[in-house]
């Protein structure tokens, strides 16, 4: 195989070894259903359990408010549509930003069709949610606030400490979907006014299908998946035992070396960008300067296409993407974007490079030669290029 840099770590991320040997066991070994009364279930759910006092422990809550789900579209899902049910007597108004997941928009969009009424605050050019729009929008019948915690293409952090203190100052729900951010910083549920939060293991070397929703203690919320009396009869179905047990050895590995690897990985997206900006010319950084996630990296290359940037790095053996990986087969811009306020032909040479604690000083500078290489062959091609040349050579 040729040499490969993967830099998609926002799209999904490799499995740990320790956590791959610590779920090995659940699959063949104790395979009981942990739901059942007899002895050798015991095994099973005290695995379930104790991942979810690793994962509590993390955010500072309690055991009992961890949740397991599918996944972070599952948690998105549940905590609007379920929250909406369970309030709809108090109002039918939900407030969110117009740079969410689709998990969260689409689930937005069908709770419009049902009678509920949606607020999309804007955000700045850093897209970062204006809090002055967001207090502007709130309205007696206002039942819930949904931010996410960092945008998962820019990678900007929201000032979700401030939103959740507006959400508790008016006795609003506060949900956040945390699936880029959890165990990469550092989120305590408590000191940010947190009532809900969505993440998904395998955005952390964990295994995919696997996921938690954090409901804080008091908060009303119906069951999403109906049946049985699994997770405290909030969400049924048989649990997935390796899941879960390996979601939590990959946050115990996770939260053991978040701020040594927050450092590494910071110093290295810095000095990406840095070449970047320094080396080719006519690029921009999307999203915060330093406000972001410590393994994100955006770039909007003008006078060129991502999706063919993205054919030519693959060529290369390294792997990016255009934006959110959920909305790859689309040929529309990324509406995150359009929301920072870039114009449809840049934001389609769009650039998401998301880096982890196994890359290298050395890949990063293998992966500036060849973007300035592609780059420039692409520009060449472009007559939008070519007449911006001779305009400016005048």
């Amino acid at each position: 195989m040729k040499q490969l840099i993967y830099l998609d770590n926002a799209a999904t991320t490799k499995t740990r070894p320790e956590v791959v040997e610590a779920m090995l066991p659940y699959f063949s070994e104790y395979y009981g259903n942990p739901s059942s009364v007899y002895e050798f279930s015991t095994i099973t759910k005290k695995a379930v359990t104790g991942a979810r006092e690793t994962i509590a422990k993390s955010l500072g809550a309690r055991t009992e408010e961890i949740y397991f789900t599918a996944g972070g579209s599952e948690s998105d899902n549940w905590a609007l549509t379920a929250a909406a049910e369970a309030y709809q007597s108090k109002g039918k108004h939900i407030i969110t930003s117009k740079i969410e997941h689709h998990a969260v928009l689409h689930t937005c969009a069908h709770l419009e069709k049902r009678g509920f009424e949606v607020t999309y605050v804007d955000v700045d050019e850093n897209g970062v949610v204006k809090l002055d729009e967001l207090k502007k929008a709130i309205r007696p019948d206002t039942i819930l606030i949904s931010i996410m915690f960092a945008n998962n293409e820019i990678g900007t952090i929201e000032p979700i400490r401030e939103i959740g203190q507006i959400a508790r100052e008016h006795g609003i729900l506060f949900h956040t979907d945390a699936v880029q951010a959890y165990a990469h910083v550092p989120i305590n549920v408590d000191e940010y006014n947190i009532d809900m939060l969505s993440s998904s293991a395998h955005k952390l070397n964990g295994p995919k299908g696997i996921g938690f929703l954090y409901i804080r203690k008091g908060v009303k919320i119906r069951s999403f998946i109906h049946g049985g009396a699994q997770e405290r009869k909030r969400r049924a179905g048989t649990e997935n035992v390796p899941g879960i047990v390996g979601y939590g050895k990959a946050v115990e590995l996770a939260m053991a070396t978040l701020e040594e690897r927050s450092k590494y990985e910071t110093g290295l997206r810095d000095y990406l960008m840095d070449r970047v900006m320094a080396e080719i010319p006519y690029t921009r950084i999307n999203g915060s300067r330093k406000n972001r996630l410590p393994n994100n990296v955006n770039f909007a290359f003008q006078f060129i296409e991502g999706e063919s940037l993205l054919i030519k790095l693959d060529m290369e053996g390294i792997c990016g993407s255009s934006g959110s990986a959920c909305t790859s087969g689309s040929l529309d811009p990324s509406h995150v974007l359009l929301a920072i306020g870039l114009p449809h032909e840049i934001a389609h040479g769009s650039l998401r490079l998301t880096l982890s604690e196994e890359n290298t000083k050395e890949e990063m500078d293998y992966v500036v030669e060849k973007l300035k290489e592609i780059v420039a062959y692409l520009r060449n091609l472009s007559p939008l290029y070519e007449d911006f040349m001779k305009k400016n050579n005048r």
